[in-house]
């Protein structure tokens, strides 16, 4: 999980945004595609597809956190309906993620 984390912090803010966002910022999109993973799942959207769905929805982070979505979907996808249905995935990403160094 932290190594997941840690490629997905490098790809989605890499050198172009280093400067432009917080580390605040960056894990808070993190945590807004993570959610955004949970919510195709709850639709009941193959794995496979979650790039088009989530992009479909035209959410409001940077296009680079697009990247993220292939890389995370893996991980929201091998979790439990029950932990799908009931936690907030994206609050658990954020907090892992500002726990960073």
């Amino acid at each position: 999980m932290l190594t997941r984390l840690t490629l997905i912090t490098v790809l989605a803010t890499g050198p172009a945004f280093a400067q432009q966002l917080s580390k605040e910022e960056s894990c808070g999109y993190q945590a807004d595609v993570v959610a955004a993973v949970q919510q195709a799942r709850l639709d009941r959207v193959s794995e496979r597809k979650v790039p088009e769905a989530v992009a479909a929805t035209n959410p409001s982070w940077p296009e680079s956190f697009n990247n993220a979505v292939p890389l995370i979907a893996p991980w929201v996808y091998e979790q439990k309906m029950k932990a799908i249905r009931t936690e907030d995935l994206g609050a658990i990403w954020r907090e892992m993620c500002l726990k960073q160094p």
